[in-house]
């Protein structure tokens, strides 16, 4: 039992002494040593070492273009970590204290991604492979987050090398979005709730006009309505549908009706 003491302590010690070891070896590090052993890190996909460094670089030298450039640098190793919230946080922290900064784009563009990935973390990712779960099932709350976030980025930079990504997801977002409603008009209908489905569905419609959920909502506007008797709310769903939808699955034995600028939303 003594010999397991000593052994523990002698480990504890060893433990410390190359702690300290760790922290002398960069205790006259520059601050572009610094940046160059976590950049380092980064590219080899140690996030969580050079996060560290970013960090220790930016409380050892809080002044300067290293120090500003570990404040983005860090904001991506969060983000590539899976580390969203932190990634949100360090981003937003940059935007703050360098609005006018030539990179500042890159911090906008990183906040809106790690509001796009948050749509998913570990538990979406499985459901989305595994169960075949789609993205608009899910709590839309980060994806309207994300589709703002990406469309200030839009706004604010227009001519950003990131706008080009950013367009095409916000076109992704806003289908999911309007996915969102259309199941929730779907679950009201399997619950016979047809007016609230009809609504929902309407309300996808007429908020989200030209993304294929918009396809579904009128399918879903039109069996509400016949159910519920309302024929000519059946019958101006159907137009709209045949008129932007011609080869819808929806509609598989419905003639194409002339074209008539009224009942097009788009």
């Amino acid at each position: 039992m003594r010999s397991l003491t000593v052994f523990l302590v002698v480990l504890g010690l060893s433990a410390c002494s190359s702690f300290g070891k760790q922290k002398e070896d960069t205790a006259d590090w520059s601050a572009g040593k610094f940046y160059a052993e976590a950049k380092e890190k980064l590219d080899d996909g140690n996030y969580p070492a050079a996060i560290e460094l970013f960090e220790s670089l930016e409380a050892r030298y809080p002044y300067g273009r290293f120090a500003q450039q570990a404040q983005l640098e860090v904001a991506y190793a969060y983000y590539k970590d899976q580390e969203q919230a932190s990634a949100i946080a360090a981003a937003e922290r940059f935007i703050k204290l360098h609005p006018n900064h030539a990179n500042v784009d890159y911090a906008y563009y990183i906040r809106a991604l790690s509001n796009f990935n948050d749509n998913w973390g570990l538990l979406g990712y499985v459901t989305q492979n595994l169960l075949s779960q789609d993205m608009s099932e899910r709590d839309s709350k980060a994806s309207r987050e994300s589709f703002d976030n990406f469309r200030l980025l839009v706004n604010r930079f227009p001519d950003s090398k990131y706008t080009p990504d950013a367009r095409q997801r916000m076109a992704h977002l806003l289908n999911v979005v309007a996915m969102s409603e259309v199941h929730i008009a779907r679950y009201y209908f399997a619950r016979k709730a047809y007016i609230a489905a009809a609504n929902r569905a309407q309300f996808a419609v007429k908020e989200y006009p030209n993304t294929p959920a918009a396809e579904e909502a009128l399918y879903i506007m039109m069996q509400s309505y016949e159910t519920l008797g309302m024929t000519e709310l059946r019958n101006d769903a159907e137009r709209v549908l045949q008129l932007n939808f011609p080869k819808s699955s929806y509609l598989p034995e419905v003639e194409t009706v002339s074209d008539n600028s009224r009942w097009k939303f788009w």
